[in-house]
């Protein structure tokens, strides 16, 4: 239809601009303040709310992309035609009807917000801004019951009467108290049958308030309570500084800079490619992007330097995992948020783990081993080649120092650490190397828009589940459950290690970071166990969960890129992912690890 058409232009200009703002704020309050002593007025308020509205019309750009992260098709790909539409439908109706209750609670917070109003800056009242959660969630109904059906009056009279019919049943239902099964029912249901996890999430947090018979507008508030933290809008500018160097050359400078100094033979060309792709995740804010930036340019260098294709494949796609403990990864800025541990701390105290990682990935995953693998004529590391290398890709290798040094060495907040990082990414790739104009910018802004949108939308609905658990006073029995059956510090780390291996493969990871962080750190903490230390145990298994179906989205991306099935994917990352098991046991028992670094500064 032409109107969503035009729509889909207003979500990405929104969006995209707003996210254009969140780095130029920062920017311009680094100028400022030393030249006027003041800035713009309340400018980290500003950019925090800028956030929601990246959020909100970021997660449309993730619709209209059918990027909004689920727990698989489940029976939406049955091979079935019937079950398979059936499927689709059903998951679809029913999350337009759920975004239609989140839009009439999220009206009731901004009204009750209007009542009385609090101004941001330069007399622009807070709810204003806030309106774009109905409004957003509106509009999700409307797109995602708008893909029911071809026909363009089914699909208006859709896309418009299933979000209103849930806004009339929230709005009639609200301050009730309502049975959960059938709705507990409905959502296992509508998740194995490909509904978005936001759609789930939002809709089981309002379903215990149902229960309980609670106000629904604490769903939205802990939504906007997420959106609008002050360490936020760190994560959407790491993201756009790493998409920066995703689409532009700098994969291909890295990887000949590595390939120079680890030689191009089998342990060379594996050590070289594990360690691309370990920073180059960290530095994208998704391994998904890692695979699709680089497995066209180090599958070919792997099969050349002998590898079987199927353990090239299993290596890049398990190596595309590990940067989530490497700075300035997503996760690790999520974890410290949601801990309230300084971010500059978990940065320093990842460094150690991802070698760990990396190491047992390499040796314990057989990737150094020569058995079975073709040994071709190779070069060993050209230290020559490595300079002109390294000189070619001097702006690229600078960078984590503009991202950690800033933070750390206490020049910069993480929020203007990020703006620099991502500015620093922009100049380097437009005026030195001359590779990003202006389409490339603007699909840049998009697209980053487009996954903070998808993974922000996830976080809001997760702390309202978070916080409703944490008011029914479920870690304070969960702390008692745990000391009652594993008697030492010992048993619980193991203990520990499995859950969130089974964890990050059922749980889409920043959800996961939103539910069990708030859960298991006090039982972690009962024990005597550091936050910073357990943030890394924790994050180290649920990076693993990228390789486990049905959450593994690398065996996803990896299938896609390398035009293989999913199980033949699934199956070659197996050693990888024992590998990896046993580093984080090793990360596990061995605490120093994690806290050495963050202690010496």
């Amino acid at each position: 239809m032409a109107l969503l058409s035009r729509l889909g232009a207003f979500d990405e200009w929104l969006a995209s601009g707003a996210l254009a703002l969140m780095l130029a704020i920062p920017l311009l309050e680094i100028i400022l303040r030393p030249l006027f002593g003041q800035g713009i007025e309340n400018a980290p308020l500003l950019v925090q709310h800028l956030g929601l509205i990246l959020a909100m019309f970021g997660a449309l750009l993730a619709e209209r992309g059918q990027h909004l992260s689920s727990l698989g098709s489940g029976f939406a790909a049955a091979k079935n035609p019937v079950i398979r539409l059936g499927a689709q439908h059903f998951a679809r109706a029913s999350s337009a009807l759920l975004c239609g209750m989140l839009a009439q609670a999220s009206w009731t917070f901004v009204a009750s917000e209007m009542e009385a109003p609090r101004d941001l800056a330069y007399s622009l009242p807070g709810w204003v801004i806030q309106a774009a959660m109905p409004l957003g969630f509106l509009l999700l109904g409307l797109k995602i019951a708008s893909r029911m059906n071809q026909s363009v009056g089914l699909r208006i009279t859709l896309a418009l009467g299933l979000p209103l019919a849930g806004w009339l049943f929230a709005a009639h239902f609200d301050g009730s108290t309502l049975p959960l099964w059938p709705f507990a029912l409905w959502l296992a249901a509508i998740l194995f049958c490909g509904a978005p996890i936001f759609a789930v999430l939002g809709g089981l947090a309002l379903a215990l308030f149902w229960q309980e018979g609670q106000p629904l507008a604490s769903v939205p508030l802990s939504h906007y309570q997420i959106t609008v933290n002050p360490s936020l809008p760190a994560l959407p500018l790491f993201t756009l500084a790493g998409l920066f160097f995703a689409r532009t050359g700098a994969a291909a400078r890295l990887g000949a800079l590595f390939t120079a100094l680890f030689g191009s033979g089998v342990t060379g060309t594996a050590i070289a490619a594990a360690v691309l792709c370990s920073f180059f995740t960290a530095f994208t804010g998704g391994s998904g992007v890692t695979i699709l930036a680089l497995g066209g340019l180090l599958l070919p260098l792997l099969t050349k330097a002998g590898f079987p294709e199927k353990r090239g494949i299993s290596l890049v796609t398990s190596a595309s995992a590990l940067g989530v403990l490497i700075a300035p990864s997503v996760p690790l800025i999520m974890y410290a948020i949601i801990a309230r541990v300084p971010i500059n701390t978990m940065f320093l105290a990842g460094l150690l783990p991802a070698l760990v990682m990396i190491a047992c990935l390499l040796l314990v995953g057989g990737y150094l081993n020569l058995k079975n693998v073709t040994v071709n004529a190779a070069k060993g590391p050209d230290f020559s080649a490595a300079r002109t290398a390294a000189w070619k890709a001097k702006w690229e290798i600078l960078a984590p120092f503009v991202a950690i040094g800033s933070l750390a060495g206490g020049f910069a907040t993480p929020t203007e650490s990020a703006a620099l990082t991502a500015l620093y990414a922009l100049l380097t790739q437009h005026i030195a190397h001359r590779e990003l104009d202006w389409p490339l910018l603007r699909r840049s802004l998009a697209e980053c828009a487009e996954v903070i949108g998808g993974i922000m939308v996830i976080l809001g609905m997760a702390l309202g589940l978070t916080n409703f658990l944490i008011d029914a006073g479920i870690p304070d029995a969960a702390i008692e459950w745990v000391q009652s059956i594993l008697p030492n510090k010992l048993a619980f780390l193991v203990a520990l290690n499995i859950f969130l291996l089974l964890a990050g493969a059922l749980m889409e990871i920043y959800a996961a970071i939103i539910v069990l962080v708030p859960l298991l750190l006090p039982v972690a903490l009962s024990y005597g166990i550091d936050p910073v230390h357990f943030g890394i145990i924790f994050l180290a298994n649920i990076e693993m969960g990228f390789l486990c179906p049905p959450a593994g989205m690398n065996i996803y991306f990896a299938s896609a890129m390398f035009g293989k099935s999913i199980r033949y994917v699934a199956v070659s990352v197996l050693p990888a992912l024992a590998a990896m098991f046993c580093g984080a046991l090793i990360i596990s028992a061995l605490p120093f690890l994690a806290t050495w670094l963050p202690s010496l500064f």
